[in-house]
């Protein structure tokens, strides 16, 4: 198989009415509402950097698409058009067809529409680039937080981080609790639902991809505001958390990474709604702490102690 007939017979399948130019030219044209901003986020994957290069095709094929429609999520943007550029070690008729059966799903379930792309032989890479739109002037952001807000998270935090090291041979762990836990590395969910609801009732918001307290220094940095984390207060799955050590709670939910969760800053006064939000979109969130003046971020435990950690995130280069 060339690589034309892998776009032409794979990839040029879609069709949408606002896209006025897709597959097949030098570039698309596309048609937003009218109204409405653009958002556009480009994510870089890479085989045994950011999944195992032996990891099922269709599970490759949604976190791919799943990490950027989580940036769409954190701008209160619905995600409407992607461009994938893929280098491939060889053009696998069968590896391929189970890794754009699933990406395809996906993009139907979110709405959106593939226009174009790149692909080249090398090592296994994807990077995706995704265009969503939100109503004029509403885009979410992280430089808006407030002193005073509440600081909120959706779902459950650690499971990745705790997956990644039991495929690492570092933690065991009941059978349920590693299935909910691989689901979560392999296939997060992005929060797109939530991020609209929260438009009109949150201040700053951004995903959690490289863990929880790095994340929210980049809302702190951003916003020239500080902050009090309450440990404790992070959402965990009951069931690890009944199996792990204090240490490992400490670890995975605040500085593991990987999570696709939203997090995200609001006025005291949208709490009931806020929780309604979580409730329409059928996504749990949780009060985590508040936003202080200053610019400094306490974590604080249930007994309001300090607690310090040895790292706070991922980095590329760390």
């Amino acid at each position: 198989m060339t690589e034309f007939e892998f776009i032409y017979n794979f990839l040029a399948k879609q069709q949408d009415s606002d896209v006025l130019l897709g597959i097949g030219d030098d570039a698309a044209i596309v048609r937003p509402h009218a109204g409405y901003d653009l958002c556009f986020s480009s994510d870089m994957l890479i085989s045994d950097r950011h999944f195992f290069a032996d990891a099922a095709p269709a599970d490759i094929a949604h976190k791919v698409l799943a990490v950027n429609v989580s940036d769409m999520a954190a701008m209160g943007a619905m995600p409407r058009w992607v461009l994938l550029s893929a280098a491939f070690p060889e053009l696998n008729e069968v590896w391929l067809s189970e890794f754009c059966g699933t990406l395809f799903e996906q993009l139907s379930q979110y709405g959106i529409t593939l226009i174009g792309g790149d692909t080249t032989r090398g090592n296994l890479t994807f990077n995706i680039t995704i265009v969503g739109e939100v109503a004029k002037g509403q885009g979410l952001r992280r430089s808006s937080a407030r002193v005073g807000d509440d600081i909120w998270v959706s779902g459950w935090l650690g499971m990745a981080a705790a997956a990644l090291d039991g495929f690492w041979g570092k933690a065991v762990f009941p059978e349920n609790v590693w299935r909910s836990c691989r689901e979560k590395l392999l296939r997060p969910v992005p929060r797109v639902a939530l991020g609209c609801e929260l438009l009109m009732l949150a201040h700053a918001a951004q995903d959690v991809s490289d863990g929880l307290v790095q994340d929210l220094g980049h809302i702190l940095k951003a916003s020239k505001v500080g902050a009090e984390l309450w440990a404790d207060c992070v959402p965990v799955l009951p069931a690890l958390r009944e199996c792990s050590t204090v240490e490992q709670l400490r670890v995975w939910p605040l500085s593991g990474g990987d999570d696709y969760e939203l997090l995200f800053t609001a006025p005291k006064a949208a709490r009931e709604q806020i929780l309604a939000a979580g409730e329409a979109s059928n996504t749990p969130v949780a009060r985590i702490g508040k936003i202080v003046e200053g610019t400094h971020l306490q974590i604080l435990d249930h007994a309001g102690n300090e607690i310090h950690l040895n790292k706070t995130g991922f980095d590329h280069f760390g």
